[in-house]
Formats: structure tokens, C-alpha cells, sequence
């Protein structure tokens, strides 16, 4: 333990140096440790069993939905917000983006809280706070009795030849990262928030990340997770071929359910790990928490939930390849399913994961295969059943909001026929230009080529 001392000595002076809290610090320090020890992280596929099936959310019944409506002024609607877009060309919260109707992001989850006299709580980063604070002072009373917001907190990026906190000049702030979502349990205690919680008399959680706006409070969905008496419950929903890299659900050979993300899994397990027959259901991030079992299981390790470790190695910049190599330790909120006694999982459908990470996923929703509904949440439009369009747009033409914008001037084309669209090439499309069916577009040449206006189109075509 000397040298762990040692060695994480200038990691705790750096933290102290921000101000960051002791709690934070031991979090910190507790996965430096595994990764001193040479833990990796790793979650190996003969150590879990595949997850067969699971209670499905559209068989739920009314008594569910009377419970939910019974539980619905004990809960909370809590908003990953720390996200700034950066993806996409953007430098402020991605939140505050435009997606649908004129609404925001956040003015939709607003809506949807007020909605339910429902208080809405965000876990923002430094880079997301202040703008995120602005745009909801539009909404009086939206977090009711609670604080608007509590700070998620950051930690130092660890240079990979010598583990030392990495040096930067450059960019000082380069030299932090976020810890991942995992942190919202350790930010929910150091910020005040799960004491405002318990003292309002709230019990429930429904957490999910505010670029999904198919993440909205289901009544069936509560009464369900609440006259159960469950602590902890996940949402998820089955894999696809577009899903073989994402987190799947699985059980410990005791039964107890787990979550494993793509960086924990060894190479020579990828095929087990992307096999969507075998582990058949994904994590949508959308999670519910009893309120009480989460301050217990926290009392229990003194403040510091030991979550299954992930080790990013990524460089110090992300966009210079050639820069300090580092590790990220990172950790997953949904992980936290193998920690409470009892926790739970419900299949949900598809609609309930519509997250925005990229300008494919932002076409589609702000396109008319998905509706705003009056009570604000978002839906596919009824003519689409359960059916989600695949949009893959030609990064070198879409990638940031800003291409995307000058390639749809008079708005998205229609989706609401189209079963998936894929665009090469640099194409401008005119207005009410509509899309039927499974739609290929290229365009070879290095000019952009405009649509006109009211043009359909089925198949792939060269235009």
C-alpha cells in the first residue's frame, strides 16, 4: 500500500489543488489502486451467463399504471446533462441544440417535467452548467423544492509510461476528463443532493441521458419498478446489428445481473461480445433507483460505490494522436446493477432509445418519422409502428450541426417511409423532398447537388 501512497500522492495533491472533494478523491484513488495492480477491467465471457428473457414492458396492465400514477409525486426525473456536442461541431451543452419544433432538448424535458408536476434535476458538467442554468430559468418552479442542478466532477487524465498525473501545457484543462456517468452516485452525495432528495420525501429516480428524448417517465414503467419493491432497475431493449459494440445485459454465475461495456471486454471475446443471438438485450442508460436503497448501499461503502473499473487509453489530446498516450478511468452507472441485492431489468421498446450522439441520429428526429407529442415526449410517428429509421449521412459532408444545416436549408426530408436512408456524396436537399422505402443516394462528383423541391425518391439513385 506504500507505494500506491506514493504513486497516487500527486493525483490527491491535483485534485486537493481544484478543490475537488475527499470523497471524489477516494473514489479516484480506490480505481487507481486496481489500476496499480494491473487490473484491466476486464469482464470475460466464461465468467457471465447470457440474460434469456426478461419482463416486458408492453405486457404491463393497468394495476401497473394505477401504481405508477400513485408513485409519480414521490419521483424525481434526473437528467445526465455533461455532454457539450463536441462531435458534432459544437462548444456548448448539446442540450441547448434545436431538435424538435424549435424546442430544444431541454426545453422538450422541461415541458415533459411540468408536464407531470414532476421536479427535473440535471447533473451538469463545468462545461454545460451555466447555459443549461439560463435556458431553464425560462421555466419557473421545473425543479420545485430541489436544487436545478448538481456538478458532475472531473478527475486527471493518468499519463500511461508512468501512471503520474499527465502534463500539459498546452491545454491545461486537456489534463482532466470526466469520470463517466458512474460518478452520479459519489456527485449525488458530495453535491447535498441525495439529502435534498430524502429530505423533500421524494423515493424515486428515473435517470436517463438528456439527449435521449425517448427517455420520458412511463407510468407502467414506475408503478411496475415501485409495487415491486425493486432498488434498482435498468431499461433495455433488444440488440441489433447497428448495437454488436454496445453494453449488453448478462449474469454472474450466482445469478446476480451485470453490465458490460465494449472496453471491458478481452479481444479474443468480441465475437461472444457483438453475437446479438446470445446476449440479446442492450443497455439504454434509462434507469430507475429507489432513493432509500441507494443511501443504504452508499452508508454501506462509505461513500464510495466500488463500480466495475473501465480503461480508456486514448491520448491527452483526442484530436492529436501523436500526444501523451493516457488511461481514463472511467465508470458506467448502469454497472451499479451488480451491486444492489434484488436489482432488475424490463424490456422496453426500441422508441424508448432514441439518443443523439451523431448528425445521422439528429436527422431522424428532428425529421417526421418521430412526433412531439402534447404531454412533450417523443414518439415515431403511428404509421411506423415499433420501426426506427437507420440514417447514415457521409461524414465528410454531415458531420457537424453546421454541415447538416446547409445541406437541409428548408428543413429534414420526410422520413416518415422511409425505412433507412444513406447519403454519399455532398447532396442538398430541396423542400419537401420525400424519402420512401430503403433510399441510397450518391453523388460522385466533387460539387454538391440539390434536390428539388418536392422530389420523392425510392431505391439508390445517382444524382
Amino acid at each position: 500500500m506504500s507505494s500506491v501512497r506514493l504513486t497516487f500522492a500527486p493525483h490527491r495533491e491535483r485534485m486537493e489543488a481544484e478543490g475537488l472533494p475527499e470523497i471524489a478523491i477516494r473514489a479516484f484513488a480506490h480505481y487507481f489502486e486496481h489500476l496499480l495492480s494491473g487490473e484491466t477491467g476486464l469482464i470475460r465471457e466464461h465468467a457471465i451467463r447470457p440474460v434469456d428473457s426478461l419482463p416486458d414492458s408492453e405486457h404491463l396492465t393497468d394495476a401497473d399504471r394505477r401504481a405508477g400514477a400513485d408513485a409519480l409525486p414521490h419521483t424525481v426525473m434526473l437528467k445526465l446533462n455533461g455532454g457539450l456536442g463536441t462531435s458534432m461541431g459544437l462548444e456548448r451543452a448539446k442540450s441547448l441544440l434545436p431538435v424538435k419544433e424549435g424546442f430544444t432538448f431541454l426545453d422538450v424535458i422541461a415541458r415533459q417535467a411540468l408536464s407531470r408536476a414532476m421536479p427535473l434535476v440535471l447533473m451538469n458538467s463545468f462545461s454545460t452548467a451555466d447555459d443549461s442554468r439560463r435556458l431553464l430559468a425560462a421555466y419557473h418552479g421545473v425543479s420545485r423544492s430541489l436544487p436545478l442542478d448538481f456538478l458532475q466532477h472531473k478527475v486527471p487524465k493518468i499519463a500511461r509510461h508512468d501512471l503520474s498525473p499527465v502534463d500539459w501545457p498546452h491545454n491545461r484543462q486537456l489534463e482532466w476528463c470526466p469520470p463517466g456517468h458512474g460518478d452520479i452516485y459519489t456527485a449525488l452525495v458530495t453535491s447535498g443532493m441525495l439529502e435534498a432528495l430524502l429530505d423533500a420525501g421524494y423515493r424515486y429516480l428515473f435517470v436517463s441521458n438528456s439527449d435521449n428524448l425517448g427517455a420520458s417517465v412511463d407510468e407502467a414503467i414506475l408503478g411496475y419498478f415501485a409495487s415491486r419493491r425493486l432498488p434498482f432497475m435498468m431499461e433495455v431493449a433488444d440488440r441489433t446489428p447497428a448495437d454488436r459494440k454496445g453494453g449488453h445485459l448478462a449474469l454472474h454465475p450466482d445469478g446476480g445481473l451485470l453490465l458490460r461495456e465494449s472496453a471491458q471486454c478481452p479481444d479474443e471475446d468480441a465475437g461472444f461480445f457483438q453475437d446479438i443471438e446470445r446476449h440479446r438485450f442492450f443497455n439504454t442508460n434509462n434507469l430507475w433507483i429507489d432513493i432509500q436503497a441507494l443511501e443504504r448501499l452508499i452508508e454501506a461503502n462509505e461513500g464510495v460505490l466500488r463500480l466495475p473499473m473501465i480503461r480508456n487509453a486514448k491520448t491527452v489530446d483526442p484530436r492529436d494522436s501523436g500526444s501523451t498516450p493516457v488511461f481514463q478511468l472511467e465508470t458506467a452507472m448502469g454497472a451499479a446493477i451488480a451491486l444492489f441485492e434484488g436489482a432488475g431489468a424490463i424490456r422496453v421498446p426500441r422508441v424508448r432509445f432514441a439518443p443523439v450522439k451523431t448528425t445521422n441520429e439528429l436527422l431522424a428526429v428532428q425529421s417526421d418519422a418521430y412526433v412531439l407529442l402534447p404531454d412533450f415526449t417523443i414518439a415515431l410517428h403511428p404509421t411506423r409502428g415499433a420501426h426506427v429509421p437507420v440514417v447514415t449521412l457521409d461524414p465528410r459532408y454531415y458531420r457537424t450541426v453546421d454541415q447538416l444545416a446547409a445541406h437541409t436549408p428548408h428543413g429534414t426530408p420526410s422520413l416518415q417511409e422511409c425505412t433507412s436512408l444513406r447519403v454519399e456524396g455532398s447532396i442538398r436537399f430541396g423542400r419537401g423532398v420525400r424519402l420512401i422505402g430503403d433510399v441510397h443516394l450518391v453523388n460522385e462528383h466533387p460539387e454538391t447537388v440539390v434536390l428539388p423541391d418536392g422530389a420523392t425518391l425510392e431505391g439508390k439513385a445517382n444524382v
